[in-house]
């Protein structure tokens, strides 16, 4: 069935012009669903924690251990489908549905390409890599077995990140946020029973966490790829032409998504590094940098949204040639994500302590903790700022020069840190500070090169087969 065809059998999989809806509503639409699914992660994350932590000290260090190396992982998988996810948008944007429906082929193709030899490789250096940690030895052992079934089934993971980025890439993210809601209440169930044996399921142990997450993931997969074969906004999966791997395609793939890969990994490398730097303060300090980027992760949900919607419509408008709808959906993205990151920095700054009690008792965790988000609260604006125009520079297909403000931002952030605790004796609350100086720089020059680019942004260089 062609694309043409599905159209005129399901207008409403057909994306609506964008001069039927408001800005506003154009962002939500897109926004919304992102800041829910990434909101349903993370209390996954915490569910299966909080199970996992049943098992004892040895299991929850085990699959700690684990999860900080599929940390880096997932950034940079993730960030692969911001490729996928542009070209898509501007081939939407421009109306060209069959080649849309035919990026989004290759791009679940090629997805399958990358992770076969990363999972192969995964599994086998499971034990090298965890050797860094220093780890003893029953820790090391529910660490490795945990993460020898995450990265040998990491194929599943791969294309759910794909065919998500496709889809939100053809303006619907309610799919996969829907998609996600389901898997995310099977891995609850799943993870229980296969922890304890419940339901007739096998004891697994800690591992059985693992098995929980691929299960689920798979189920999610598969709705994915179902809805995707029936199309949605005009992209389709269906039909048995251009399956065969095209290197083109993945060329142009990889040269918007391997930036923002490389991004999103040295980010979270200087994250690591930050946590480093607060660790050498002491135990207390460190239980509240903890809690405090615990509460940060849930602040830049908003940000993170808008972020993605900004990518998508952006992407669109360089497609249709339209783009003063880009620009204006870019700054209206940003408007509401500082509106909303900024509602969440004057609860930061005025509950702080009861934010800090929620999670421990411990006074001096509760003192360092509450200071350090009464002044995490003054960035958080920027932080919205910068997260829309570097997805907004994205959607126009610019990923290396958001790479370098953002990398070179946030170690320059991290140096500031470590000479505020070697030098300045600074505590927890100075390291987080650092930001205040380092976020509004990062902002303003983000915001100036997309102001400057999506005036003369170029059409859409073709794709291999167009």
């Amino acid at each position: 069935m062609s694309t043409e065809t599905l159209i005129a059998e399901d207008p409403e999989n057909v994306a609506q012009p964008a001069e039927q809806l408001s800005t506003n509503r154009r962002v939500f639409n897109l926004a919304w669903p992102v800041i829910g699914e990434n909101f349903l992660e993370t209390m996954l994350g915490i569910v299966d924690t909080l199970l996992v932590a049943r098992l004892g000290a040895v299991a929850i260090a085990g699959v700690g251990s684990s999860l900080q190396v599929m940390f880096f992982v997932i950034a940079a998988l993730s960030a692969l489908s911001v490729g996928s996810s542009v070209l898509v948008a501007q081939a939407v944007g421009a109306h060209k549905f069959e080649r849309a429906s035919d990026l989004a082929r290759q791009s679940i193709v090629w997805s399958v390409c990358f992770s076969v030899p990363l999972a192969l490789l995964g599994f086998f250096l499971a034990d090298p890599i965890l050797s860094v940690f220093g780890l003893e030895p029953d820790v090391a052992a529910v660490a490795s077995e945990y993460l020898k079934v995450t990265m040998g089934t990491v194929v599943v993971l791969v294309v759910l990140f794909i065919g998500g980025g496709v889809l939100r890439g053809a303006g619907d993210s309610r799919t996969p946020m829907q998609v996600t809601a389901l898997a995310n209440v099977v891995n609850i169930f799943l993870t229980y029973g296969l922890i304890f044996g419940t339901w007739g399921l096998p004891a697994l142990g800690s591992v059985g966490s693992a098995w929980a997450t691929f299960l689920s993931r798979l189920l999610a997969v598969v709705i994915l790829l179902w809805a995707m074969s029936r199309g949605r906004n005009g992209v389709t999966i269906g039909g048995r032409a251009n399956w065969l791997p095209r290197i083109p395609v993945a060329r142009s793939v990889l040269q918007i998504g391997v930036p923002a890969a490389v991004e999103q990994v040295l980010i979270s490398a200087a994250f690591t590094v930050l946590t480093i730097v607060v660790a050498t303060l002491g135990t207390a300090a460190l239980a509240s940098h903890r809690i405090a980027f615990n509460a940060l992760s849930l602040s830049f949900l908003p940000g993170f949204g808008f972020s993605i919607a900004a990518t998508a419509l952006v992407g669109q408008s360089v497609g249709a040639r339209r783009l003063d709808q880009g620009s204006e959906a870019a700054h209206t993205a940003a408007r509401w994500g500082a509106i909303w990151m900024g509602s969440m920095a004057v609860l930061f700054f005025l509950f702080a302590t009861p934010i800090m009690r929620a999670f421990t008792d411990e006074a001096d965790v509760v003192r360092q903790g509450a200071a350090s988000l009464r002044v995490l609260a003054f960035s958080q604006p920027f932080w919205a700022l910068l997260f829309v125009y570097s997805g907004s520079l994205r959607g126009l297909g610019n990923t290396s020069f958001p790479l370098r403000v953002n990398t070179v931002g946030i170690w320059s952030t991290v140096l500031l840190g470590w000479l505020a605790v070697t030098f300045w004796s600074g505590g927890v609350a100075e390291v987080w500070a650092a930001f205040i100086l380092t976020s509004p720089l990062m902002a303003w020059i983000l915001f100036r090169r997309f102001r400057g680019e999506i005036v003369n942004a170029p059409a859409p260089a073709p794709v291999a087969g167009d």
